[in-house]
């Protein structure tokens, strides 16, 4: 039961404070794709532009996610919309101190992805869909799982014998087997630029 006897607490230094100081906006960068479509490599690569660029960041990915916050959440439907529920809280809480989260998630279902948006201020949410074909990220394989998906050894698998719901209207549309990772990372801050979340960054 939800306690009744909660409320916000207000420490003082608001966000306009720290972006003014961090000299860009708080904004959630949202990657999204099939399992070896390369959202971790060019969360990687993104992280470490914007670290030299002086901004202030942080990553939230998949796998180190379901290590703690999430470690007790399976990979049903209902289990999958709660482990995006909790990663966009807590993405909507580093926002608020200014920081570009960088979020890299299968985040299969389009209402879990609005979800996460509507709880972002309009403007600071970027939906990424790295768009790579299923039989490029099959053979990529990093991790061995679509192997073991088809060999039946994991149940419940993206892609394989559940589905992935491809975004709908994403501010940008990646085909990772076909472009550079630098040719991406330069859509993400080209976009990050125009929109004023890097208000005072050089690219």
């Amino acid at each position: 039961m939800k306690s009744k006897n909660i409320k916000k607490e207000d420490f003082g230094i608001t966000r306009q404070m720290r972006e003014a100081r961090n000299g860009h906006k708080g904004a959630v960068i949202w990657l999204t794709g099939l399992s070896g479509s390369g959202k971790s490599t060019i969360a990687k690569a993104l992280v470490t532009k914007l670290f030299e660029m002086g901004c202030q960041t942080t990553v939230l990915d998949g796998d180190n996610i379901r290590h703690g916050l999430c470690t007790d959440l399976g990979f049903s439907a209902d289990d999958r919309s709660e482990n995006i529920r909790r990663i966009a809280e807590v993405a909507k809480l580093f926002v608020h101190d200014a920081n570009i989260v960088i979020c890299a998630f299968i985040s299969p279902y389009q209402k879990d992805r609005d979800f996460a948006r509507s709880i972002i201020e309009d403007g600071h949410f970027f939906e990424i869909y790295i768009n790579c074909d299923l039989e490029v990220c099959k053979k990529r394989d990093p991790k061995g799982l679509y192997k073991k998906a088809l060999a039946g050894e994991i149940q419940g698998f993206t892609g394989i014998d559940s589905p992935y719901e491809a975004p709908i209207n994403p501010e940008i549309e990646v085909f990772s087997s076909l472009s550079t990772i630098e040719e991406e990372i330069s859509k993400i801050t080209d976009i990050l630029k125009k929109k004023n979340i890097l208000m005072d960054k050089e690219i």
